[in-house]
């Protein structure tokens, strides 16, 4: 990592990523009426995995046995976050399905802490998800909260994965092996739904929307988890559903309440708070580093 990448803290390429993540998703909207949800993710995800085998070779000659389960399972992660977020979109506010796929990483949040201290800034990012989602107010699309839960899954695999394979492999190279399974595993669900409609056009769009999500974010969050626990990590992404909340009121027109605000101000507490002390050691990698 060079000297310009150590000076910016991770904390801000986390925002910058998550800022990336909620802007791609929203403007991925309009081709969810021709393409579907799956199949808008599967040509954004294909276009994604294009771009970073440009950028990057993928690392094949340096990958051992044992880096198989995580290089595997953080592309099957991806994949489904992708696909199931989508489809929680198509049927929920952006920021009330945010706001429950963030109960995956506010979960490794708590669980990786230590004591009953660590507990205290997950619950109160928690109860600004619960303000956020407003569960209690009006119908609930259960199909739409059971895509976000699957999505939580997901977000949960991957903030422990992304980890591990960014402390194996130096620069991208781990992505670029990553991007194109998750491409692949979502192959066979989104070419079918995709099929016929697409255009060159469309693929124009989704190969700039790719560059929001999953290109760039995913490096800024790779970059960032070499330098952060995830326990700050899974906490700073509280800020997540409030970014989707106001993505949404500005490129959907969607409009929150007086509780959702207050949501929001309590998970920007809570993501700020965690910052401090959430620093890991930076890690060595296990052989040779892979340069992207």
């Amino acid at each position: 990592m060079t000297t310009s990448n150590r000076a910016i803290p991770p904390w801000a390429l986390t925002i910058a990523a998550m800022f990336s993540i909620q802007l791609g998703s929203a403007l991925s909207a309009g081709l969810m009426p021709t393409l579907g949800p799956i199949g808008t993710a599967w040509l954004r995800l294909s276009m994604g995995a294009l771009i970073l085998l440009l950028l990057a070779r993928p690392p094949l000659k340096s990958l051992r046995l044992r880096d198989a389960p995580a290089v595997l399972g953080l592309g099957i992660a991806v994949g489904l976050m992708s696909v199931t977020f989508l489809a929680a979109m198509e049927r929920l506010p952006l920021g009330t399905a945010v706001a429950i796929e963030f109960l995956g990483p506010l979960s490794v949040a708590a669980l990786r802490g230590r004591g009953v201290r660590s507990l205290v800034l997950p619950a109160t990012a928690l109860a600004g998800v619960l303000l956020l989602t407003e569960p209690w107010a009006g119908e609930v699309d259960l199909i739409g909260v059971g895509f976000a839960a699957m999505g939580a899954v997901g977000w949960a695999a991957y903030v422990l994965l992304t980890q591990k394979v960014g402390d194996r492999f130096s620069g991208i190279g781990g992505l670029a092996l990553t991007i194109p399974i998750a491409a692949v595993v979502v192959t066979p669900f989104g070419l079918p739904q995709a099929f016929g409609h697409t255009t060159w056009e469309l693929v124009a769009v989704a190969a700039a929307l790719a560059v929001l999500i999953p290109v760039l974010p995913y490096i800024l969050e790779m970059r960032a988890l070499r330098r952060m626990t995830h326990t700050a990590f899974g906490t700073l992404l509280a800020l997540e559903p409030a970014i989707g909340l106001l993505l949404g009121m500005v490129v959907l027109a969607q409009s929150p309440s007086a509780l959702q605000f207050a949501g929001i101000l309590l998970v920007i507490f809570a993501g700020a708070a965690a910052q401090r002390g959430g620093r890991r050691q930076q890690q060595l990698h296990t052989s040779a580093p892979v340069q992207a």
